[in-house]
């Protein structure tokens, strides 16, 4: 009895140096990279959690970012928690199955082949196997965390264990419930302990399990966004690259477009020139004629006003002349000499407006004629007009292009300089690092010129101790005083060799931690490159539409 008490209580003590052992190592390093995950958002902390459940052999599995949130049929709100919570904490809740319902998703996303159609309900409910329970557990454990089948089986390195048979048969176990206690908090399942793998019980194990799928579907669901988040990614740099070749195109266009070759550059100015006169003698004709014809029409209209003014007046003086008459026939007594001399003055009278009435309708059948001929020079003058018109069109366009050639030069410039920036950091960056590994090598040196002082200490002290020899015979007491001489020399040396492995693993340490420092460099840069790649697609829209406008005029 006093045995199997001593043989439980060794065990027990190599499980927590085992857990320590593993734990320890990779503590240091995922604390410096929480320290950088601060700085990222939300959906890159999602994309972050769902790769690092997916491979989690970089990740230590008691620091993982836990998912906090009621995973229903495989979604969850995410949030930050930190790993290390109370033991038996149960804030969050999750779908309970039924045996019938953990039967058919351990057969379709679990267990595969043979393993699938030999799970049987008796396996599990109502006293479960606990062979059939280690089975399902190192499935579950390779399709989430990728741990093979050997790895239950390994005995720690990083721990000395004066007796390993005793680890021989309770190995596997053992670690198989390591890993359930690193992965089953994950699923908010606290309260996991090794009775629940050695002698299980249907309700645990159905809670157990239940949380499992849950977080299976979980995974599932967050791997499918990752890949449509790819997708679309993958898409997304295509179209910048297509966008990039266009905008390559365009630019090569715009230059040829924009350089006169040199065989037609004399051409091109001769032809500037003539457009520039051609344009001047236009425009002085143009204003010339309009003033003229301005000029001529507007006499027109003030003669044409003038007759119609005086037609209007005769007009009324005969209606009132026919009204006198008519009174005068009924008042004056008629008498034949009078009358012929009425009649003589009224003919002269007719007479005399007929004459006057022919002169106005010759007058405004010239006026007609005149009026006439005004559409053909209207017409004219419009067709200067429109010529005047596209010429300043013309201009405009051209005005125009050379904006946006200007525009696009000026983008282009700002973008070098964004890449000169780029540049000079990652110099910058080189630079340092560069200085660091300067430092190594100057630690490096030194650790040899030191090795180099140690090995020419120990040679002078066997060249002493050969010369000690020679005279060896002259002197006993001297030849013991020189073994002391020799052992004090002896215990330097290794305090010599103490000293550098000390210096070795110091200059380790400082490797390390320039390697953590050049890490944070390399994604700094990355971010830098994604704000670079973000701004370039919105100048890069910009261009689109200022080209798709060109076109459009």
């Amino acid at each position: 009895m006093l045995m199997t008490v001593h043989a439980a209580y060794g065990m027990r003590n190599l499980l927590i140096e085992y857990r320590h052992s593993i734990s320890s190592s990779r503590h240091t390093m995922m604390m410096e990279l929480f320290d950088l995950l601060d700085s990222f958002e939300e959906d890159e902390l999602l994309h972050l959690k769902t790769v690092a459940i997916a491979h989690p052999t970089g990740w230590g599995p008691q620091n993982l970012w836990r998912l906090e949130g009621r995973f229903e049929n495989g979604a969850s709100s995410i949030a930050r928690v930190p790993a290390r919570q109370e033991s038996g904490r149960m804030d969050l809740t999750f779908p309970r199955y039924g045996p019938n319902d953990l039967l058919t998703h351990l057969r379709n996303q679990v267990l595969a082949g043979a393993e699938a159609k030999n799970l049987v309900k008796s396996d599990l409910f109502p006293n479960p196997k606990p062979e059939v329970l280690h089975m399902i557990f190192m499935r579950v454990l390779q399709n989430v965390y990728g741990i093979r089948l050997e790895h239950f089986y390994m005995m720690p390195v990083t721990v000395e264990i004066i007796y390993p048979q005793i680890l021989e048969g309770f190995l596997p176990v053992c670690n198989l419930y390591i890993h359930m206690g690193r992965f089953l908090p994950i699923c908010r399942v606290n309260d996991f302990q090794i009775a629940d793998i050695i002698n299980p019980k249907a309700k645990r194990t159905a809670r157990f399990l239940s949380a499992v799928l849950n977080f299976i579907h979980f995974q599932g669901s967050c791997r499918n966004a990752y890949l449509e988040l790819q997708w679309t990614y993958k898409s997304a740099m295509e179209k910048i690259q297509q966008l990039q070749t266009a905008n390559q195109q365009a630019a090569m266009k715009l230059e040829k477009l924009d350089t006169i070759p040199a065989e037609q550059q004399a051409e091109f100015k001769q032809l500037s020139d003539d457009i520039q006169e051609l344009r001047q003698l236009l425009n002085t004709e143009y204003c010339r004629k309009t003033t003229a014809l301005q000029e001529v029409t507007s006499q027109k209209k003030s003669e044409v006003s003038e007759r119609t003014r005086s037609l209007n007046e005769l007009k009324v003086t005969i209606a009132t002349l026919k009204e006198e008459q008519e009174q005068l026939k009924s008042q004056i007594v008629e008498s034949p000499e009078e009358l012929k001399n009425y009649k003589e003055h009224m003919k002269e009278t007719v007479q005399k407006l007929k004459k006057a009435k022919q002169d106005i309708i010759e007058k405004y059948e010239s006026y007609r004629d005149l009026v006439e001929i005004l559409p053909s020079c209207q017409l004219e003058v419009q067709l200067y007009q429109k010529r005047m018109q596209s010429q300043g069109e013309n201009v405009d366009r051209m005005a125009s292009i050379l904006s946006e050639v200007r525009n696009l030069e000026d983008q282009i410039e700002s973008a070098q300089r964004e890449l000169k920036n780029a540049k000079t950091d990652e110099m910058s960056l080189k630079r340092l690092v560069t200085a660091k590994h300067e430092k190594l090598s100057t630690t490096g040196i030194r650790i040899k010129k030191k090795h180099e002082d140690v090995e020419q200490y120990k040679r002078t002290v066997f060249e002493h101790c050969n010369r000690v020899q020679e005279k060896r015979g002259a002197v006993y007491e001297k030849v013991t005083a020189i073994h002391k001489e020799i052992k004090q020399i002896r215990s330097k040396v290794q305090q010599l060799n103490e000293n550098t492995e000390k210096e070795k693993m110091k200059a380790q340490e400082i490797y390390l931690n320039l390697r953590a420092g050049l890490e944070k460099y390399h994604e700094s840069l990355a971010k830098i490159a994604e704000n670079y790649a973000t701004s370039r697609d919105a100048k890069i829209a910009e261009l689109k539409m200022g080209l798709l406008s060109v076109q459009a005029s």
